[in-house]
């Protein structure tokens, strides 16, 4: 039985991965961190673990944690991973932390679109990558794994047969990207409140959001270049669900079948890519409460442009459910296990 502590369990992304845990029958939960609630029975912070969960929350200290868990999950702020990490901790638990500390691998690029120090920077060369999809082999062999943002994660997948293959112009990508509104977090903020955000469709942090250096180290890892481009992330008056919609331009006259088959190259026997039938587009109402992502493609004969689409649940592919994904990976688990979730509906 795995031994799991949570820091930053009473977040969005923390409470999915309590969920999901307590449903994974080679895990148990330890340690429920929470600097806001510490001694407050979790049951209480979230009512809908009333009798599920009875333990109390406890502080953030990752060392005497460290001493009793098998892996640490760090559902927390940027910089809070950072600036706690030591080699004594790897030493002791596997890390998989949440937040953006570890997924960018220059150091000036990450405190530039952060705005904070990096605390800790000799451990992001051993970080991996958390995309189960595209790193699975090495994050088997990790102590520690970045795991991707939920933009990141649907972005990066829904493009990256076409990087990887050549099949597209990455100098002319462009990301429109749309989420629910628990992406921004548990944390008060007027940006968020009700009134701010229902009957509201917007734009935010337009060519400064900090998911793009993400998105374009990991699309030009795949497409062998460096990577530049623009993406425009979107806040809809929906709770969960993240959809992209990118374009750009062939670099090779292509048709939908010969797309589908670089998909299937790459993504034919993963358990939780679906590539839609022909004419069918990505919607999160279909992927909400699971695992899954679902991508589809259209070919625009006119412009030379093809548009890709993807949907995920951005607390759970998005975030909870790829760190228990790599969780299984890790500890040489069924990557299935803990994650076989049916989309809800309606």
């Amino acid at each position: 039985m795995i031994k799991a502590g949570i820091i930053g369990a009473t977040g969005y992304a923390g409470g999915e991965l309590v969920r999901l845990l307590l449903g994974h029958k080679d895990a148990k939960i330890i340690w429920y961190g929470s600097r806001s609630y510490i001694d407050r029975k979790y049951g209480d912070v979230y009512q809908n673990m009333f009798q599920i969960v009875d333990e109390k929350c406890l502080d953030d200290n990752m060392e005497e944690l460290a001493k009793q868990a098998d892996v640490i999950f760090t559902a927390t702020p940027q910089g809070f991973c950072a600036s706690m990490m030591k080699e004594d901790i790897l030493a002791k638990a596997k890390v998989i932390d949440l937040s953006a500390d570890y997924r960018i691998k220059d150091v000036a690029v990450y405190e530039k679109w952060y705005g904070i120090e990096h605390k800790s920077p000799q451990f992001i060369e051993e970080a991996v990558y958390g995309l189960c999809e595209v790193n699975r082999e090495d994050i088997r062999k990790a102590r520690l794994v970045a795991n991707p943002g939920c933009y990141t994660t649907c972005s990066i997948l829904t493009a990256y047969p076409l990087a990887k293959e050549g099949i597209i112009d990455m100098g002319t990508l462009i990301i429109d990207a749309k989420s629910g509104t628990s992406g921004a977090g548990r944390g008060a903020k007027v940006p968020n409140l009700y009134c701010e955000v229902n009957e509201n469709i917007k734009a935010y942090g337009v060519a400064s959001h900090r998911h793009t250096p993400e998105i374009e180290e990991q699309l030009g890892y795949a497409a062998r270049e460096k990577v530049a481009l623009n993406f425009t992330p979107h806040l809809v008056p929906m709770n969960r669900g993240i959809l992209v919609t990118e374009y750009a331009s062939l670099k090779k006259e292509v048709t939908y079948e010969d797309v589908k088959a670089v998909y299937d190259k790459y993504y034919g026997n993963e358990r939780f890519i679906r590539f839609l039938d022909e004419g069918v587009c990505p919607e999160t109402k279909w992927v909400e409460g699971s695992n899954y992502v679902d991508i589809n493609v259209k070919i625009d004969s006119r412009t030379n442009r093809i548009i890709m689409m993807g949907a995920i649940d951005n607390l759970v592919k998005g975030a909870a459910g790829q760190a228990v994904q790599n969780m299984n990976l890790m500890f040489g688990l069924p990557e299935s296990e803990g994650l076989k979730l049916v989309p809800m509906f309606p």
